[in-house]
């Protein structure tokens, strides 16, 4: 009897993309155009608004040379450098944020507020701003306290975000260890963040009109209202974040593969799948408690950065998804304080409404989205 002829082994998988060696000598001239585009946006950022400051006198406020104008070297550092930074360091953190959700579970519709973590910062902010004005004063009663915030001001609203997302991280991180597999975990964030918003919608329900305006207020996002004092914060956390990714760039190109072929890789798939959760979490939670839940950069970012090096492998895409984060992110504040109307368009506005169908547009033209993937 002849004996079967031994099976021959599996063919290991393929690299992420070809596309990516045909792309190493084109990533430097791309992440190089993207970071020029970064300065340019952000000193338009910082020159355009209700009041616009031309670049000569923008340079000279912010390099501290020529004549002093008090009142426009005041508006520049104290109102207009701060609302860029921060638009980047929210273009930055949400980019990156949905780059890792989108590897993580493998799908390209993923983005970072599937963990639950906005629906978390919400609840946070809901329960501040329904609790005080219970508790508030008769000037809150009455109004008197304007368009405020909440009780206690600015720094409880982002310090009762900033709880509620850690709150709602804590109980993914702890439910992912019984999680069988990503899609398993997937879900459980959703069916996390849909509970959580249904409570805010019934604490919602149950308050004061005018409270419930002040909360949807924070809901619709903004990149005006974070002060030089907060930018440290912000920025730290932002910086520590993508730091953090560089460092998983390796593991994350095994993930993108599938767990089976990460493990043969040597990747501590459980290990690493808690990192990037953590890391995913704690960049859409921080952006979120000082800018309100702003949607559309998490889930576009990381697509037009694959377009743009037409690669995905992590090495690249990190750096490709962190600079095009901060362009979008500058554009959007530029479209969102127009000049001469002397108001500020909420940011979720227009990401939904201008950015949303440009990206449609350029991702129905693209031919470079399939080979990175």
């Amino acid at each position: 009897m002849r004996q079967a002829a031994p099976a021959s082994p599996a063919p290991a998988p393929r690299a992420p993309d070809r596309a990516g060696q045909r792309s190493g000598r084109r990533a430097p001239l791309v992440l190089a155009l993207l970071a020029a585009g970064v300065v340019v946006l952000f000193a338009l950022a910082v020159s355009t608004g209700s009041v616009v400051i031309g670049l000569d006198r923008t340079l000279s406020a912010l390099l501290g040379i020529g004549a002093p104008d008090a009142r426009l070297d005041l508006l520049v550092t104290d109102l207009r450098v701060p609302r860029a930074v921060t638009a980047t360091a929210v273009g930055v953190g949400l980019g990156t944020a949905g780059l890792l959700t989108q590897t993580l579970f493998r799908n390209p519709l993923a983005e970072p507020y599937v963990l639950g973590v906005s629906a978390g910062a919400g609840l946070g902010v809901a329960l501040v701003t329904t609790l005080g004005a219970a508790a508030g004063t008769a000037a809150f009663a009455t109004g008197g306290l304007g368009a405020a915030p909440v009780v206690g001001g600015r720094l409880t609203t982002v310090a009762a975000a900033a709880v509620g997302a850690a709150a709602v991280l804590a109980l993914v991180l702890a439910l992912s260890r019984f999680a069988r597999s990503v899609t398993a975990l997937l879900v459980i964030g959703v069916m996390l963040g849909s509970a959580v918003t249904s409570v805010v919608s019934l604490l919602l329900v149950w308050t004061d009109p005018r409270t419930a305006q002040q909360y949807l207020m924070w809901g619709l996002g903004s990149v005006s209202g974070v002060g030089r004092g907060e930018l440290p914060v912000l920025g730290g956390i932002v910086a520590a974040g993508l730091l953090a990714v560089v460092v998983l760039a390796k593991p994350l190109d095994g993930l993108l593969l599938g767990d089976d072929y990460a493990r043969t890789a040597g990747v501590d798939v459980a290990r690493v799948r808690l990192a990037v959760l953590g890391v995913a979490a704690v960049l859409a939670g921080a952006v979120t408690a000082f800018c309100g839940p702003i949607g559309f950069l998490g889930i576009a970012v990381p697509h037009l950065a694959r377009m743009a090096v037409g690669t995905a492998r992590h090495r690249v895409l990190v750096p490709a998804t962190a600079l095009t984060g901060a362009l979008v992110g500058l554009a959007c504040a530029v479209v969102a304080n127009p000049p001469g109307l002397g108001t500020v368009i909420p940011l979720n506005v227009v990401t939904s409404l201008v950015g949303a169908p440009v990206v449609i547009a350029v991702l129905l033209r693209s031919r470079r989205l399939g080979a990175a993937w």
